[in-house]
């Protein structure tokens, strides 16, 4: 299946006022980019951990009537934080807003297990094992599809599932069962292994890989833009979208500009 190449950012919501946030999105939807992902934490993962932050679902909210254009969600959510059936309901009704007149939502539903210890310990889940959340988001990931499925209204698309990570025994496998996106870190190496483990949870479950979209989190030196051949290598696995983290208030766009144009380049 032929995907064009698509970029997008990650914004986080820390550090920063929810009007340098707005702008922040703005300003990132008309650069040109395809997506912006946000992130589902409770404190902030860099600089002052106990420093300013807003939630996830709530500011996403907001970014579905601030924007027209792009695709957004959590990158990812975790499924530890929320009931899943709930958590189809806010993917619903946030992909309603954003449709605004269209009649098309653009939202993105990224999941995950979490891994944050201090994210689960400071509002009261239980941490648990890695494990223990493993199995806690194999069971939430279909009750999402099937509660999708079930409400009224319903979406005004498929709303789509991103899976982020790597875990080849669990992750992966309901990556093959679930996702229509795939979110992955790691260099070519890493990334060719981590594919065709991919590929066999695939087969094993009787789907064709290729209907997966395949993202990574990169930086423009990561990505080998300079260098066609690297990023070219990245596309031959099948990756087609590439995200990169941009910090408010700083917003230094230099590499995201890099990473568009080679995006328009290869389009011709």
């Amino acid at each position: 299946m032929h995907r064009p190449i698509r970029i997008g950012v990650q914004i986080a919501p820390q550090h920063a006022s929810y009007p340098v946030l707005r702008d922040a999105v703005r300003r990132m939807e008309d650069l040109g980019v395809d997506l912006v992902m946000g992130w589902d934490h409770f404190f902030p993962l860099t600089g002052d951990r106990d420093g300013a932050h807003f939630e996830a679902f709530t500011v996403l909210a907001a970014m579905a009537e601030q924007t027209s254009r792009v695709e957004f969600g959590p990158l990812v959510s975790a499924t530890a934080f929320r009931n899943p059936d709930l958590v189809a309901d806010m993917a619903r009704t946030i992909d309603h807003i954003s449709a605004h007149d269209t009649g098309t939502g653009r939202f993105i539903l990224g999941l995950g297990a979490g891994w944050n210890e201090k994210d689960f310990v400071e509002y009261g889940y239980p941490f648990g094992t890695v494990g223990s959340r493993l199995s806690a988001f194999e069971a939430a990931v279909p009750r999402i599809r099937e509660r999708l499925a079930r409400l009224n209204p319903a979406p005004t698309r498929h709303v789509p599932i991103l899976i982020g990570g790597g875990g080849e025994r669990r992750t992966l496998r309901v990556v093959a069962e679930h996702a229509d996106m795939w979110h992955a870190f790691g260099d070519v190496e890493t990334l060719t292994h981590k594919t065709r483990v991919l590929a066999e949870h695939c087969r094993a479950v009787g789907r064709d890989v290729s209907e997966i979209e395949f993202s990574t989190g990169t930086s423009v030196r990561g990505l080998g833009v300079g260098d066609p051949e690297t990023a070219e290598r990245f596309v031959e696995l099948g990756f087609t979208t590439f995200i990169l983290a941009i910090t408010p208030p700083e917003l230094d766009d230099t590499a995201l500009r890099a990473l568009l144009r080679w995006r328009d380049e290869r389009a011709g």
